[in-house]
Order: C-alpha cells, then sequence, then structure tokens
C-alpha cells in the first residue's frame, strides 16, 4: 500500500509505528510540502484536503493519522491488543488518541510552529500551555505502564510520535516523571520506534537547529 509521507512529521511517524506493529509494509511515497506536490491534481484526487499522511490501500485514499492507526490495526491486526474491541477500554484509547490530535500534538504546533514558519518570537502563554498538556498526560499515567492501561496500544504509538518531537525540541520532562518512564518503555517495547527516532531526528536537523 501507497503511503504519503515526510520522515520528520508526528503523525507520519505514528502511523509508520502503527505498520510495523500489525506486520504491514508501507510503500513509501516521499512528498515534499515545500515543491507542493501535495497540490498536484494527482495527489488531489486521493485527499482533496492535501494532507500527510496518506494512506492508499488497493485504490482505498484515507488521510488523518489516528484514522489511519485505527484503520490499520482493525483490518490487519492479528488481536485486539492494539485497539481493545472492549468498549470501555477501546473508550479510553480513543480519548487518548483525541487528546493528543486537540491537546499535546495540537499545543506543540502552537508553540513552535509561528517559530520555526513564521519567524515570530516565542510565546510564554502558549509554552504555558504545552506544559499543562504534558502535566495532563503525566496524570494519566498514574498507576499504569501505558496510556489507556498496562498494554501498549495505538494511542501510545501517536502519543510517543508527538512527544519524541518535544523530546528533540528539548522539552525539560524533569517534573514529568510518569512521562519520562513510558517514554522510556515506548523507546524499548514500540514497534518502529527506531522509525520514530531518525525522523524526529530529522525534524530537529531541519527545523530546530
Amino acid at each position: 500500500m501507497d503511503f504519503y509521507y515526510l520522515p520528520g512529521s508526528a503523525p507520519c511517524r505514528a502511523v509508520q509505528m502503527t505498520a510495523a506493529a500489525v506486520g504491514v509494509e508501507l510503500n513509501l511515497k516521499l512528498t515534499n510540502l515545500m515543491a507542493g506536490e501535495h497540490m498536484k491534481p494527482e495527489f488531489l484526487k486521493l485527499n482533496p484536503q492535501h494532507t500527510i499522511p496518506t494512506l492508499v490501500d488497493n485504490g482505498f485514499a484515507l488521510w488523518e493519522s489516528r484514522a489511519i492507526q485505527i484503520y490499520l490495526v482493525e483490518k490487519y491486526g492479528k488481536d485486539d491488543k492494539l485497539y481493545p474491541k472492549d468498549p470501555q477500554k477501546r473508550a479510553l484509547v480513543n480519548q487518548r488518541l483525541f487528546f493528543d490530535m486537540g491537546t499535546l500534538y495540537q499545543r506543540f504546533g502552537d508553540y513552535h510552529y509561528p517559530q520555526i514558519f513564521a519567524k515570530q518570537p516565542a510565546s510564554p502563554e502558549k509554552e504555558e500551555k504545552m506544559k499543562e498538556a504534558v502535566g495532563f498526560f503525566n496524570t494519566f499515567l498514574e498507576g499504569h505502564d501505558y496510556a489507556a492501561g498496562n498494554e501498549l496500544t495505538i494511542a501510545d504509538l501517536s502519543l510517543a510520535a508527538s512527544i519524541a518531537t518535544y523530546e528533540v525540541a528539548s522539552f525539560d520532562f524533569t517534573p514529568y516523571p510518569n512521562v519520562v518512564a513510558w517514554l522510556a518503555r515506548c523507546k524499548a517495547n514500540a514497534p518502529g520506534y527506531d522509525l520514530n527516532q531518525a525522523g524526529a531526528d530529522e525534524f530537529k536537523a531541519k527545523f530546530l537547529s
């Protein structure tokens, strides 16, 4: 299946880790946004929103990384550990996915992207919101090993992509010991974490050096 991506993108890395977890090989299609490759007519036919990541599985096109993660585990997962079928367990995984999308990753972007792409000064208020988001996550992790319990799920893979980006941006995790311990577990146990780290390092080299 074709995967339109950039290695520095946290959402793209979340999908790559999910594909590794379910044993699916992605046909990587590097998509140069700066050159406008996402605005070409052939790409717009696949994804009118012209965003990455975009997955094309035997003619079926899907975008939004967390939707792609869910699709991959539902179609190709060998069991339901990564995305439990139990309604309450699944609801918790979904909440963590939506938290990542709407709060944790969003606040990283709100703080860093104006500095990176618009050369704006750092906003102390947005930095505090970013710290608040990591604080929320630290609280979620209290008493268990992973984001939605004691088993690794796709929520961890999505959150690990975001937190790896925080890490290469030199975010101070010292006040958040649960996040520090969780990240160490993800580095040791998450399938494809090496791809995540390499992509985060590339993001740092391109935008944070």
